[in-house]
């Protein structure tokens, strides 16, 4: 009779698999990448180098799958963020422009390994395919501008995802290792930043009139 895993036994491969993500998901925002090494991550989770291979087959899949995680967790907070709440396209992107720069400086290195930090192809096809996601949340949010009236009609897409390559690229510097990783300067980062994603928004056509 051949052998069937029991319920217990897939429970117990479940939880093991859970502890490696979670262990690479902290590996990443103690070290970055530079200290991802699958028996790091082994240590951290409790585990023989070899139970993390019969989970994941590479290294490369092991940090897109702890990618995935960690950065799903982000991107829901900034569509949660987003919510209309009653707000104005312009206010809600604000807020969650804001929310994501303070929570991307409070855990820098966590951050440069999720926004810019090298990685291998795997892991980058997933930033990539995250960053679609931040782009598609606002090209929601510019949408519903447009229909109400607060903003001109513009093409959202392209202007979403210049909004995301901006927010991005303003934090790269901040985040990345050779940065102060200080507050002092944080606030002042991010109200610029708001600013100049503000001042990006197609504003309608009378209210260009009114303020030029």
């Amino acid at each position: 009779m051949p052998y069937r895993p029991t319920e217990r036994t897939e429970a117990r491969k479940a939880r093991t698999r859970e502890a490696i993500v979670a262990a690479a998901i902290a590996q990443l925002a103690d070290g970055g990448y530079a200290s991802a090494t699958v028996q790091a991550v082994a240590a951290r989770a409790g585990v023989a180098t070899g139970s993390v291979y019969r989970h994941f087959p590479s290294k490369a899949d092991l940090f897109a799958e702890a990618f995935r995680r960690a950065s799903g967790r982000e991107m829901e907070v900034f569509a949660d963020v987003m919510a209309d709440g009653g707000r104005s396209a312009a206010e809600r992107i604000a807020v969650a422009v804001e929310a994501f720069a303070r929570r991307a400086l409070a855990a820098p290195t966590r951050a440069y390994a999720l926004i810019a930090e090298p990685v291998d192809p795997a892991v980058e096809a997933e930033r990539l395919a995250f960053r679609r996601g931040y782009r598609d949340v606002l090209v929601g949010v510019l949408s519903e501008g447009v229909a109400s009236g607060e903003l001109e009609p513009h093409d959202s897409e392209t202007v979403a995802a210049a909004l995301v390559g901006a927010i991005g690229e303003a934090l790269v510097g901040p985040l990345s290792p050779a940065a102060d990783h200080g507050s002092g300067r944080h606030e002042s980062l991010i109200a610029a930043l708001v600013q100049f994603c503000l001042n990006a928004l197609p504003a309608p056509i009378l209210e260009r009139t009114l303020t030029s």
